[in-house]
């Protein structure tokens, strides 16, 4: 996504300026300009991309409308994520990709110009010489070990070294065409949303949870009170033989639990009010007796 046409590079030296410059650029995102960075990395946006520009300058923006890009695009999504995780758990997630792209940028030109062998070692050693963009971001940065830094060690570590930078340029490489993949990006775009709001999702478990706990208290009190009231209006005064009545005061005996009318009883509401347990004259007489 650049506004400004920018020229093409075609050798490995004009190449690996490219890339210095978008790196530059991408850098001054994730530190120097980061607050307006985050700011412009809205969730409420549709997918937005970092770019790294060859002057030196970045941008963040919609991807490209044309398939296939022109080259490849960073990673998609890059806002969604934003408010999911801490700050510098998103930004050192951003400089991770941001480096995948630059490779993948890099070596796109290698492929269009068709660098031969040696051409595309000699650019990846030239890249290799400086810092990721997540050393700096992270502040990581790794200091050249004495293998390399001495240029007279003996012919085995020479071996040796050589061994583990062949090593280094296979991964490299190999990262660079599967980082810059699409299934690679939708994979990543995936994994992140459903961390970014799984606390958020448990949290509404929670309290789905907890609604339906009370609804259920809610729903088993009702059903308690419905089967007293049912209870109570099939329920025929055992004193009299009378059918309930609802604008009646009834009392329910403790020990036989048949129905009485208080008026039938001699109880009324106030009384029954201080009965802690309430026996009916045919259960009291039959207590006297015992």
């Amino acid at each position: 996504m650049e506004g400004v046409p920018h020229p093409i590079p075609r050798t490995v030296e004009e190449v690996f300026n490219d890339f210095r410059g978008r790196r530059s650029g991408l850098i001054k995102a994730l530190t120097t300009d980061v607050d307006k960075f985050y700011q412009q990395c809205d969730p409420e946006k549709e997918n937005l991309c970092l770019y790294g520009l060859p002057n030196e300058t970045w941008e963040v923006n919609l991807p490209v409308e044309e398939v296939p890009p022109e080259l490849p695009e960073p990673a998609l999504g890059i806002n969604f994520a934003r408010d999911g995780m801490q700050e510098k758990d998103w930004l050192s997630l951003v400089a991770v990709h941001s480096d995948s792209w630059l490779l993948a940028v890099a070596f796109y030109f290698g492929a269009r110009f068709s660098f031969g062998k040696n051409e595309r070692k000699r650019l990846f050693r030239m890249i290799n010489e400086l810092p990721t963009i997540f050393e700096v971001v992270t502040g990581n940065v790794k200091q050249p070990t004495e293998q390399y830094a001495n240029h007279n060690s003996s012919g085995k570590s020479k071996s040796s070294a050589k061994v583990v930078q062949s090593s280094k340029i296979e991964t490299w490489m190999f990262f660079s065409v599967v980082f810059s993949s699409p299934l690679y990006v939708l994979l990543l775009i995936d994994v992140t949303f459903m961390a970014s709001y799984a606390c958020c999702w448990q949290s509404r478990q929670s309290e789905s949870e907890s609604k339906v706990v009370k609804m259920s208290a809610s729903k088993d009190e009702d059903e308690s009170g419905e089967d007293e009231e049912d209870d109570e209006q099939g329920a025929t005064c055992g004193a009299c033989g009378d059918s309930y009545g609802t604008d009646e005061f009834w009392i329910c005996c403790d020990i036989c639990e048949r129905w009485f009318h208080g008026k039938c009883v001699k109880i009324t509401p106030a009384k029954a009010e201080h009965i802690k347990q309430y026996k009916c004259p045919s259960c009291s007489s039959k207590r006297a007796r015992v």
